[in-house]
Formats: structure tokens, sequence, C-alpha cells
């Protein structure tokens, strides 16, 4: 049977003023065989090609700058909401260690990226 989680529990168990552990609810949750409702389903983010060719390395992995805006390197990650998928694009000074540069998008296009280095110019 799915039911709220033990942390949930607990949390109302003491707010209900009963003493117990944390670690006896989720005993007893296991023992009678409940388990927290798992939120969302897995998603596949990535499926990797291992016949794809790697990117060039421009810098040679070596990611040192001695002045600011000397280099910058850049990322892009998604993240999992309730309403679906938000992707956050990043620009990163190397020397300073600051991102100089973001945007966030309900699509992965290559206009937000662009906007994102705009940012930082």
């Amino acid at each position: 049977m799915q039911v709220y989680g033990a942390d949930k529990v607990w949390r109302q168990l003491r707010r209900e003023g009963t003493a117990v552990a944390r670690c006896t609810v989720e005993r007893l949750m296991r023992q009678l065989g409940l388990r927290g409702v798992m939120r969302g389903k897995v998603v596949r983010t990535t499926t990797s090609d291992s016949k794809a060719q790697c990117p060039l390395d421009r810098v040679n992995r070596r990611f040192r700058a001695e002045r600011p805006n000397q280099l910058w390197v850049s990322d892009f990650t998604y993240v999992s909401t309730w309403q679906g998928w938000l992707y956050v694009a990043f620009v990163i000074d190397v020397f300073a260690r600051r991102i100089v540069g973001w945007r966030v998008s309900s699509s992965m296009r290559t206009d937000f990226v662009l906007d994102a280095l705009e940012q930082a110019l």
C-alpha cells in the first residue's frame, strides 16, 4: 500500500505530540508493508552513444586564468519541475569563479544559450 513517506508521518506524529524516532517510523512502516508514494516518473535524461565523436577540447583541460575575463566556460543543465522541464544556461568566468551570464528557458533551443552569453558580454 502506498501512503505518505516516513518523513511526513514522523513530522505529523511530532506535531501531534508523539515522541518517536524517525527510524522507528521507518521500521514499522516497512513491517506493515507501507511505502511512500513516489512522485513523478523516472526520466532517462542521457543516452550515451559510444560511437559519437567527443567535442573538441579547446582549452586542453587547463581551466586556469591569470586575470578576469581571460577564460569563460559555459554549461547548461535541466531541472525537473511540477510543470515540466526547465533549462538553465550558465557562462562562468574561470578566474573569478563567478557566473557572469545565465538564462532560463522552457525549451532547449540555441537562442537561450546565446542570451546567456550576450548577458555576460
